[in-house]
């Protein structure tokens, strides 16, 4: 570890926090929105006085480049900037600053790699934003649709083409579905990120390998439509109230996701928004519609698709039954994804090497790392120890395991492009 690392690490991450800290509490850096692109401004400020080159490709991610960058094909370090809303300030942000200082030291020791190393900050990561994940990397690698850039902000109802538009996107090119980098350019992409969940902090690791990542399938919305009627004049066999049936699917799906559990399938369940319209609803009156979400995630394609298939099944027994109706809004997908076998061992080989065990995390949220495995180019993943977990304002790092993960990263890099 070379001695500028923690002093330039704690002021990048320190800096950052206080230009997207939020005025309720926590870090909010909106995906295409004001604190991300501070949050770009900031880093490539430090690049500069690096002597490090900067440039912005036709998604709005942000490049970092030595000088000497000789535009053959690279091997990338990369993360995003964006945070959720009242989240934590090292999801994504991290594993960019990580890159970051390994380019500097390599430019700093004059190392020349048989492949350029390059750094890519990625816009849009979190679909908390526009309901959809990846944005910056799937429009890299034309994986956005014109269908994409109608999604609205939740918030400010922009739609994400406005959005990118005004970072400078290419919406021609994007809404073609056309790589926005020459796909020859990619020799493999590295991505360090702490762990949104707290195993490497029970087995007392610094840092872990991550051998796949989950996909998932994801309704935004699901609206149940009932009948609205007065809560003591409406008999039971009478109702069609939409809280009682969503609660019984709910419950339903809780009951097969333990089935599927037993049976040694992988797979996470969530409804992670749900509520009755606010515009009607009372303590008096039987709730005529529910809207809620509905998110998969497994390591394993054919769970997700069987699994849907079960919670469609049933929706529709619960119709009949309750004289209800579903409405499913169009259904996401993300597929699971492999990390590149070899660079998995190669990242266990210096973990272990700078005294950790290499033990290998499989990783339960989604990174932009699956859209560059999905497409062809070999990826990996090293996870940071993280007391809290992640998405929230308490969301930890210890500076100490991010040096390590720093590291590791460097010291593989050379292992990889010698």
């Amino acid at each position: 570890m070379i001695a500028q690392w923690p002093e330039q690490a704690a002021r990048l991450f320190d800096t950052i926090a206080a230009l997207s800290r939020d005025a309720q509490e926590g870090i909010t850096r909106e995906s295409y929105g004001p604190g991300e692109s501070d949050a770009i401004a900031c880093l490539s400020d430090f690049a500069l006085t690096q002597g490090l080159e900067v440039a912005t490709d036709r998604a709005g991610n942000v490049i970092f480049t030595r000088k000497s960058d000789n535009g053959q094909p690279a091997l990338w370090y990369g993360s995003h900037l964006d945070s959720v809303p009242q989240g934590g300030n090292y999801d994504g942000l991290a594993g960019v600053v990580a890159g970051l200082l390994c380019l500097c030291r390599l430019d700093r020791e004059g190392v020349a790699t048989a492949q350029p190393v390059r750094v890519i900050g990625l816009r849009g990561e979190e679909s908390a934003w526009y309901g959809k994940s990846y944005i910056g990397s799937r429009a890299l690698v034309g994986g956005l649709s014109e269908h994409d850039l109608q999604l609205t902000n939740r918030f400010s109802q922009r739609t994400l083409g406005q959005a990118m538009q005004a970072v400078g996107a290419d919406l021609a090119a994007i809404g073609r579905q056309q790589w926005l980098v020459d796909r020859t350019q990619f020799a493999g992409y590295l991505e360090v990120h702490i762990e949104q969940a707290q195993s490497l902090e029970r087995m007392g690791q610094a840092v872990g390998i991550v051998p796949g990542i989950r996909g998932n399938l994801r309704h935004n919305q699901v609206r149940c439509l009932g009948e609205d009627g007065h809560s003591g004049a409406v008999a039971r066999e009478d109702r069609h109230d939409a809280v009682f049936a969503v609660s019984e699917l709910v419950a339903r799906i809780d009951q097969c996701w333990r089935e599927y559990l037993a049976a040694g399938r992988d797979l996470v369940v969530t409804v992670g928004t749900l509520g009755t319209n606010a515009a009607h609803h009372a303590v008096s009156r039987i709730p005529g519609e529910v809207s809620f979400s509905l998110e998969m995630r497994s390591l394993d394609m054919a769970t997700l698709e069987a699994f849907h298939a079960v919670a469609l099944h049933e929706a529709k027994a619960i119709e009949q039954a309750r004289q209800v109706r579903f409405e499913f809004d169009l259904r996401i997908d993300t597929a699971p994804a492999a990390m590149h076998a070899p660079w998995v061992e190669a990242l266990v080989r210096q973990a272990r090497q700078q005294g950790w065990q290499g033990v290998l995390t499989p990783s339960g949220a989604g990174h932009d790392a699956a859209v560059f495995a999905n497409v062809g180019i070999p990826s990996a993943m090293l996870f940071i120890r993280n007391q809290h977990g992640s998405h929230n304002p308490h969301e930890a790092m210890a500076l100490d395991d991010f040096l390590v993960a720093t590291e590791v990263l460097y010291h593989t890099t050379l292992e990889l492009t010698p």
